[in-house]
């Protein structure tokens, strides 16, 4: 049996539980969530990395859909029910392949049914406007992880690609984690600066997530996590889910990726844009400035270094699909994870290492943030507490 081939067989007993992929925004910006113009039932390789067919492929038992809104957009509330609604309309138009998931439990009931276990993430803590009852609001609607930045500073958090504001959480900022904790929300530190990354570990009494980060150790970038911070998950509990992101995982793309934004600034866009538009300029751009090539082995550096400083019961997978512009190697889709594993299986990785790492490590991470919620709310009520209060008037 082929490496490919037993990696394809593992992903059938485990399949891969991916902590973050943008397809809800990029249904939206493409199609205005006209979710026919977007068939996700039929591949749409022109247009997006995920449809049904190439989750299939790719061994996708579990995906948090990430109902991301920029942090510079008007009406961030109202824009994060928007990318919950249009979760809820993608799961109720393909019921023979997707599952609403709120707990650990209906990770396994949809594994044991075939079906893709879908949950939600919302990325970046604008997203609750300062408001512990619309974070609790989110919750109730199906949210089940927030990071607490994206990649600007908001009020009570700083961001790792970001000027530093309060000292990465501030005492509203640390409320908010208590306020998940309290809840069973995973508190993900992805997006946040090493001092929030801190402060949160800090702060937390239930596990934590990486939704979509690397190894800084291996790339220096801020998105990535530091050593230090990697070497706190076995007490914490939580994991880090290693993301494809060439910029991230490849210190040569750093600088490449650097000078693309700053070409994607010249043209008026949006350095984050996706648009058909935008992905011409990005064109001409790499066609005049060739694009540093991210691979397979280029992510299993980041594992193999991840799992040496963490241990692997805390790694885990976040791709970032259709919310980054590049792809490595290998990766290029939804459908490549076969291909990761298969690289992690000729570097010496076992069978249970890879089972843990699909699909194992996340639904325990789950299951124990449900576990501290239950003691949590039978001692402490819903806090009502206001960022005035705690912080003073937001600058």
């Amino acid at each position: 049996m082929t490496p490919t081939d037993e990696a394809r067989s593992l992903l059938r007993e485990f399949p891969v539980v991916d902590g973050h992929n943008d397809l809800p925004w990029a249904l939206r910006e493409q199609v205005r969530y006209d979710l026919a113009a977007r068939d996700i039932a039929v591949r749409q390789d022109a247009h997006l990395h995920t449809d049904i067919p190439r989750l299939r492929a790719g061994g996708v038992g579990a995906q948090y859909w990430s109902v991301y809104v920029r942090s510079d957009l008007p009406g961030a509330v109202p824009a994060t029910l928007e990318q919950i609604d249009c979760v809820r309309q993608l799961i109720a138009r393909h019921p023979a392949d997707l599952r609403a998931a709120l707990t650990a439990a209906d990770m396994e009931a949809a594994r044991a049914e075939g079906r893709i276990a879908s949950l939600m993430g919302a990325e970046g803590g604008h997203s609750i406007d300062n408001s512990l009852g619309t974070l609790r609001g989110l919750y109730e609607l199906g949210v089940r992880y927030m990071t607490l930045t994206h990649n600007d500073n908001n009020d009570w958090a700083d961001s790792a690609t970001d000027e530093p504001k309060v000292g990465g959480l501030s005492a509203f900022g640390r409320e908010v984690v208590r306020e998940m904790n309290r809840l069973g929300m995973l508190v993900d530190l992805s997006h946040v600066a090493a001092t929030t990354m801190r402060a949160a570990l800090d702060t937390t009494s239930a596990p934590v997530i990486f939704s979509h980060s690397s190894a800084r150790a291996v790339c220096d970038h801020p998105r990535n996590i530091p050593d230090d911070v990697l070497e706190r998950m076995p007490a914490n509990g939580g994991m880090a889910m290693v993301t494809f992101v060439p910029k991230f995982v490849l210190q040569a793309a750093v600088d490449w990726t650097a000078a693309a934004d700053e070409n994607m600034r010249a043209h008026g866009l949006h350095h984050l844009d996706t648009s058909p538009e935008a992905m011409k300029i990005h064109a001409a751009f790499e066609e005049r400035t060739p694009r540093p090539v991210a691979t397979v082995s280029t992510v299993a550096d980041h594992l193999d270094h991840m799992r040496e400083v963490a241990g692997i019961d805390h790694l885990g997978i976040g791709g970032d699909y259709d919310g980054t512009a590049f792809t490595p190697d290998g990766l290029s889709d939804v459908s490549g994870y076969p291909n990761l594993l298969a690289e992690l299986l000729r570097r010496g990785w076992s069978r249970a290492d890879l089972a843990k790492l699909t699909w194992q490590n996340a639904v325990r991470v789950l299951g124990a943030a449900e576990d501290v919620a239950r003691d949590l709310q039978a001692t402490r009520a819903p806090s009502n507490a206001t960022i005035e209060s705690l912080d003073g008037s937001p600058a």
